[in-house]
């Protein structure tokens, strides 16, 4: 009998061992990169919002998927200036990139909501993306045995709902992480990673360009909201955060995206005008766009050509990846 009560003991401590070590496994994130918060999110889920992420039959007339905007080529973001919807409509801003959106705190270029869950909803709604209904898209899955199977797998029950649909994209996309750049290499005490104009540029970063007071902490964003004039002026003006919140002081003003994999997603800013970093980098030298509602930490740097080039160097290091 007792023999019987400790094999059973043995196994579900076993069983539970097992269990943390897959989770640790899942949760073992590429070097440089901050925690992340525990989250619930399992492989089946993981597998069925990927499936979900490259569904076209998300969109109303079965022609693109989150993919066709969010371009795993192109570091799940778009090559083009704006994002391009159904019927080939243009969309009113660039479609940034996914990549470490698992830290996320806000979500679109204004942060009209708080989660990944919140966010993978309403591109299917908007007329100019897919112009579909979530009604009809939970319809459509519904009738298709593979998706109610994959469904019953990964929440216990075939029902397939809002909530569910949306647990399962945002857990593919907390799947999308960068980190063990030239750059964490470096930090880490390797020196022999980075190249000597990368770590001027480094230098520069955290100094004279002064882009640490927007790109700060380990994922490169503050994860707030700053005007510099990208687009001010341009008819019809995009007043950004401003649209949330209606507060004066918001006009203008655009999440930070962070600057991990930023040389593998071009165009830049919310607007896709500039096309190239070396554009960007000048941009912020000659002190960015002025206008009414200007962050006060834009002012003119006058950076030098090498300057420009050292710090360049420095943004495609943190877009590339330590082989070992």
């Amino acid at each position: 009998m007792y023999r019987i009560v400790f094999a059973c003991f043995l196994i579900c401590v076993s069983s539970f061992w097992m269990l943390l070590a897959d989770e640790a496994e899942r949760r073992e994130l590429p070097r440089g990169l901050p925690a992340l918060s525990q989250s619930s999110d399992s492989p089946a889920q993981i597998e069925l919002g990927k499936r979900l992420f490259n569904e076209k039959r998300l969109s109303a007339d079965g022609s693109i998927s989150c993919a066709s905007c969010h371009d795993a080529k192109h570091h799940f973001a778009t090559a083009d200036a704006k994002a391009i919807g159904i019927r080939k409509q243009i969309g009113r801003r660039n479609a940034p990139s996914l990549m470490n959106r698992a830290f996320g705190k806000a979500f679109f270029w204004d942060g009209r909501v708080k989660s990944l869950e919140e966010q993978a909803l309403l591109p299917i709604e908007d007329p100019t993306e897919m112009g579909n209904t979530v009604d009809n898209v939970l319809k459509t899955l519904s009738e298709d045995s593979s998706y109610v199977a994959q469904f019953n797998q990964a929440f216990g029950s075939k029902e397939i709902t809002r909530e569910r649909l949306a647990k399962a994209l945002a857990s593919f996309q907390r799947t999308l992480l960068m980190g063990n750049s030239p750059v964490d290499a470096f930090v880490d005490g390797d020196t022999s990673k980075l190249s000597e104009s990368a770590k001027q540029g480094l230098w520069l970063f955290e100094s004279k360009a002064q882009c640490w007071k927007c790109h700060s902490g380990k994922n490169y964003t503050d994860e707030q909201f700053h005007n510099n004039g990208v687009s001010w002026g341009i008819k019809p003006i995009d007043l950004g955060r401003y649209e949330i919140t209606k507060l004066e002081k918001d006009k203008g003003k655009f999440k930070t995206p962070s600057l991990r994999g930023v040389a593998k997603t071009a165009p830049y800013f919310h607007d896709g005008s500039f096309s190239t970093l070396e554009d960007v980098v000048q941009f912020y030298s000659d002190g960015a766009k002025p206008n009414p509602y200007i962050d006060p930490i834009h002012k003119p740097i006058y950076l030098t050509d090498r300057e420009r080039k050292d710090l360049v160097a420095f943004l495609k290091a943190l877009s590339e990846e330590v082989k070992e």
